[in-house]
């Protein structure tokens, strides 16, 4: 060490260095959380025929377990945002997957709906606190890159997604509703994981976050330009999770229905979609770093409207295929959208993450609700017709804002 070194300089790292290094090890390590999270929140949405069967439910009372579950998450998760924002919390993460566990628990012994209702209620408050704290870790992890480290986020609730399913047709039916309970230990995995991870969040996430906020705050759009493309953008996220209600909540009865298939070839095919969704989330953020994020937004919704025209008019075999096609497709949009609207509001992480998570839960659930009654009063195939046209409003895209970023600066920062 030289004279005009001062003690400890051998622990400072440069601006630049937190910016352009990703840590990769707590990005698998909420990504696996992510999976957790959502695998556990997909038995619900899988087990609806044998909760349809046993309480005698319509259609529109299907709907409304999953709008109780996405609403609540829809209304909190922008609340935790802004308060993560204002005063963060990482306990918050370990401590929110005890909602989970109670959701879970109370599913798997409810005979009567208004239980149902609340298990679906409890489910949503475990998502209203992850999603948007687990997305800020994301941003903190992402070392400059963005788009990937909400892919690699994003990636295990898809691929969750798609295993819950997998998992009700190979444990839910065999073993019944009470099985569920077994599923509710994997929150207990959960909680030690997160509660790591609240660790590093503490005393290195933060300090990276802040390095982040530095860099942002050197270029910001006029307030009306971000607001235009925060609207742009929250359209889109109709269009994209009003569509994936119609598949995630009813393409189990649409394959019955139409096709005269199982409970258990359908939900096979319903993973399908869903591992289709896993994989288009993975190439979404690292595509739009590469490309920019507002060509991924623009081919990824509107691309899928000559495939969701045809879906409503093909055999199995196809209607297989256009599935994984539009799955693949669809999903590439949500990374992007949510760090170019990161992007469009600097400084404020937490509350632009569980505004757009909210948004698509909220939409979820009432798209679930208003397609069951369409259901109801004509058809399961006239849901997927009149969906059909849903990613025409992609063409949205067009007058989103363009948004660049200087070069990032070197001044020296303190790691924790």
């Amino acid at each position: 060490m030289t004279s005009s070194e001062a003690p400890g300089s051998a622990d400072r790292i440069t601006l630049a260095s937190l910016m352009n290094n990703p840590a990769y090890g707590i990005l698998l390590a909420i990504s696996f959380c992510h999976l957790l999270n959502d695998m556990m929140q997909a038995l619900m949405p899988a087990i609806y025929p044998n909760l349809k069967a046993e309480l005698g439910l319509s259609f529109s009372q299907v709907g409304l377990i999953t709008l109780a579950y996405q609403i609540t998450a829809s209304f909190l998760q922008p609340l935790v945002g802004f308060m993560a924002d204002k005063r963060p919390t990482p306990q918050a993460l370990p401590g929110g997957t005890i909602f989970t566990l109670a959701g879970l628990t109370v599913l798997s012994v409810a005979h009567r709906y208004e239980l149902v209702l609340l298990g679906a209620c409890l489910l949503g408050m475990g998502s209203s606190v992850f999603h948007p704290e687990a997305s800020r870790v994301a941003r903190m992890a992402a070392g400059g890159r963005n788009g990937l480290a909400q892919s690699l986020f994003q990636v295990g609730g898809n691929a969750g997604s798609a295993l819950g399913p997998l998992a009700a047709a190979l444990v839910v039916v065999r073993w019944g509703q009470s099985s569920l309970a077994f599923f509710a230990l994997l929150a207990l995995l959960s909680c030690a994981i997160l509660w790591k991870v609240s660790l590093w969040y503490r005393h290195t996430g933060l300090a990276r976050l802040a390095a982040g906020h530095k860099a942002a705050s050197e270029f910001t759009l006029p307030k009306g330009t971000a607001r235009r493309g925060i609207v742009i953008l929250l359209l889109l996220i109709f269009s994209k999770y009003v569509y994936l209600a119609s598949l995630t909540s009813y393409f189990i009865f649409y394959l019955m229905h139409r096709f005269g298939v199982t409970v258990e070839v359908a939900q096979f095919h319903l993973f399908l979609f869903l591992a289709a969704v896993a994989v288009g989330t993975v190439a979404g953020g690292p595509i739009g770093d590469r490309i920019g994020r507002k060509y991924v937004i623009w081919m990824s919704i509107l691309g899928v409207l000559p495939f969701s025209l045809l879906l409503p008019h093909v055999d199995l075999f196809w209607t297989a295929v256009l599935s994984v096609i539009i799955g693949l497709l669809l999903a590439s949009a949500f990374p992007a959208i949510v760090v170019f609207a990161q992007e469009l509001v600097p400084g404020k992480v937490g509350m632009i993450s569980g505004l757009f998570f909210g948004f698509s839960f909220g939409m979820g659930g009432v798209g679930a609700a208003v397609l069951g009654k369409l259901a109801d009063v004509y058809s399961i195939e006239t849901v997927y017709q009149v969906c059909a046209f849903l990613p025409a409003i992609g063409l949205l895209a067009a007058w989103l804002p363009d948004v660049r970023r200087p070069a990032v600066a070197t001044a020296p920062v303190v790691a924790e």
